[in-house]
């Protein structure tokens, strides 16, 4: 079955950086484009990026500058890096792959930035 785990979350200082990573099984990896989302405390779920099975990558407007997307199709992963950090980044990031029209969604990675 499809499998999305995420992992490299975590509580940082404003100004630092993560590399968030998504470990996908259970599909043809390569074959299918990634996103990540994130959800804030209060707010809805929004679209970070998203990277074709080639490796195009594409940025929400708001997402453009700090954030990194980039896939290993070797090693079935999707990762996410988030660089100059702030505050308002604190969200539950989480990886989504769309298989023939059904959605799937990793359990998410929190990441919190605080000092």
């Amino acid at each position: 079955q499809v499998q999305l785990v995420e992992s490299g979350g975590g509580l940082v200082q404003p100004g630092g950086s993560l590399r968030l990573s998504c470990a996908a099984s259970g599909f043809t990896f390569s074959s299918y484009a990634m996103s990540w989302y994130r959800q804030a405390p209060g707010k809805e779920r929004e679209l970070v990026a998203s990277i074709s099975g080639g490796g195009t990558a594409f940025y929400a407007d708001s997402m453009k500058g700090r954030f990194t997307i980039s896939r290993d199709n070797a090693k079935n992963t999707v990762y996410l890096q988030i660089n100059s950090l702030k505050p308002e980044d604190t969200a539950v990031y989480y990886c989504k792959a769309v298989l023939i029209g059904r959605h799937y969604w990793g359990q998410g990675t929190q990441v919190t930035v605080s000092s």
